[in-house]
């Protein structure tokens, strides 16, 4: 059932749905909707992001394309189930030759290569099954492939702890009625509480409907 739910919830990512999502999601939806600009988004990868990425989740790719490197030629593995984002993502930020590698990150993942020294999962939460505590195990099959000290950062559409319009509440019933959501559940202090349980320093601030979050790799956890 899970494994459903979490292809649920990429499936309305097609050719044609990608091509609109940067205006319709980053542009409208973030701004007047969800009460936090894509501009903060932004913000936030560039804090915390390094030459030696991993990015989970890749949408279009918007902010890989827009952040400032440290170094003119990173590293940069995008992960996601979706086929199309992968390749809308890849071909986006082509100039970095990204390489591709599809899994479903609720799953053991199976990857063969360096470790990273930062981890983006950017709205992504928010569209994985479960409770947070079943869909934080996304995070710790990820971990494995971090360097101790990595940066672990992005945000997700919460429920609860955050600031909902009326709007922003009928809109989050029905995508998660639709399975393009599934954050019932998620709240500020229970994904601080899951983030706290797996990395150090960890911040979480809300911004509108969002928990922007950022933390640190332990030495533990990157075996």
């Amino acid at each position: 059932m899970r494994n459903d739910a979490a292809h649920a919830g990429q499936a309305i990512y097609t050719p044609i749905t990608l091509k609109m999502y940067d205006q319709a999601v980053l542009g409208l939806s973030c701004r007047w909707l969800w009460k936090c600009p894509s501009s903060e988004l932004l913000a936030n990868y560039q804090q915390h992001i390094t030459s030696n990425h991993l990015d989970v989740g890749v949408g279009t790719g918007y902010f890989l394309d827009k952040v400032t490197f440290p170094s003119a030629q990173p590293r940069i593995v995008l992960m996601d189930l979706n086929p199309n984002s992968l390749s809308a993502c890849a071909e986006r930020i082509r100039r970095y030759q990204p390489q591709m590698h599809r899994s479903n990150v609720l799953e053991p993942v199976s990857f063969e290569g360096e470790r990273f020294d930062s981890l983006a999962m950017n709205l992504l939460l928010h569209c994985l099954p479960g409770s947070m505590t079943e869909k934080v195990v996304a995070l710790d099959n990820l971990l494995p492939l971090m360097n101790p000290g990595a940066t672990v950062f992005g945000a997700t559409l919460l429920q609860g702890g955050v600031e909902r319009s009326a709007m922003a509440k009928g809109l989050m019933k029905l995508y998660n009625v639709k399975g393009v959501f599934s954050n019932q559940d998620d709240s500020l202090d229970g994904l601080k509480r899951e983030l706290e349980r797996r990395l150090d320093n960890v911040s979480v601030q809300p911004l509108g409907c969002m928990g922007v979050f950022s933390g640190v790799v332990r030495p533990s956890s990157a075996v």
